[in-house]
């Protein structure tokens, strides 16, 4: 698939969907975020990963459970995004870091309508990080909490990507994050 505009960056970007709704019960708002979320990836090169997401246990690998999702939804041609995505080693899972979000993952930068003063960061600084051949992890709470404080205390990083505070949608803040750093 091609994207007008998708330019490709030495570093790569990777799409973290944290689960700020419920960490026992999957719902139809974690299906719909992963969704959405696939075809945002496959589309600008991005990387996939949840974090806390609590998938059914019989769903061990990522591919189970594009698949699994691709039998469920209507969104992102049925999920077939998210299928190739994962089918190309792009989409993982991990539980809730404890301690910090796994370092493979990149540089780890939290979205955030509230940034700490110290933290900010702009979308021109993440976007040069990118292009010097380092990633980054793109942190977007799912659910009307956003992100908890543990969270926004042990990353470095915050963007606001309206530079005004204003909050956004999960998917109008996917979409507006990833278009701005790797669209034209």
């Amino acid at each position: 698939m091609y994207i007008a505009g998708a330019k490709a960056m030495p570093g790569r970007a990777t799409i973290g969907l944290y689960n700020s709704y419920d960490p026992i019960k999957f719902h139809e708002s974690h299906r719909r975020a992963l969704a959405r979320a696939g075809p945002l990836a496959l589309a600008f090169d991005c990387n996939l990963t949840t974090f806390g997401f609590p998938y059914d246990k019989d769903l061990s690998t990522p591919i189970e459970i594009a698949q699994w999702v691709s039998t469920t939804t209507s969104i992102g041609e049925s999920g077939a995004y998210l299928v190739e995505l994962s089918q190309k080693g792009r989409f993982s899972c991990f539980d809730f870091p404890k301690k910090g979000f796994p370092p493979q993952l990149g540089e780890v930068v939290i979205t955030t309508r509230k940034p700490s003063r110290d933290k900010s960061v702009s979308s021109q600084e993440v976007r040069s990080t990118l292009k010097s051949g380092r990633s980054v992890l793109l942190v977007f709470g799912l659910g009307p909490r956003g992100l908890p404080k543990e969270v926004f205390d042990m990353c470095d990083k915050h963007l606001d990507i309206t530079g005004r505070g204003l909050s956004l949608e999960t998917c109008t803040a996917l979409g507006t994050v990833i278009g701005s750093l790797l669209g034209k």
